[in-house]
């Protein structure tokens, strides 16, 4: 099945990242799960939580696989509100093209929230993050 130009999960950019082909700022990893920094964040210390296996949509999880990722993004909210004064997170997940998924391999999105970003518009209200903020989120939370 093609999709958005993915015919295999050798094209997939995640699956890419966690055989080390596409390099990536890895803040958790264990055997069947991977979390890093997003390379387009919605804000400081956006982080990108993926089973390693390639599965397309939160639905072809199955209920075990599901729990286990949901505990990884917990750690990793848990770690953020930590190790960076985070306030709030949003976490989200686009399954299907029709709802915005671009890479067809389940990932969950946690987004920081700071002091000074509270909205109504949650998700959607995007705060660009420069270079600089980038580095520096980039040594605090790397692993």
């Amino acid at each position: 099945m093609v999709w958005r130009g993915y015919t295999m999960e050798s094209e997939c950019i995640f699956c890419r990242i966690v055989d080390g082909e596409i390099p990536a700022v890895r803040v958790y990893e264990d055997g069947e799960h991977l979390a890093f920094l997003d390379t387009n964040p919605r804000s400081e210390g956006h982080v990108l939580a993926i089973p390693k296996e390639h599965i397309k949509t939160i639905d072809e999880l199955g209920d075990e696989q599901t729990a286990k990722l949901f505990i990884v993004v917990k750690r990793i909210a848990e770690s953020l509100k930590q190790k960076m004064g985070v306030k709030g997170y949003n976490i989200v997940s686009n399954n299907g093209e029709i709802a915005g998924q671009v890479i067809p391999h389940v990932h969950i999105h946690i987004v920081p929230r700071y002091e000074g970003q509270r909205s109504s518009a949650g998700f959607e209200l995007a705060f660009p993050v420069d270079a600089k903020a980038k580095r520096k989120v980039e040594e605090s939370i790397e692993k």
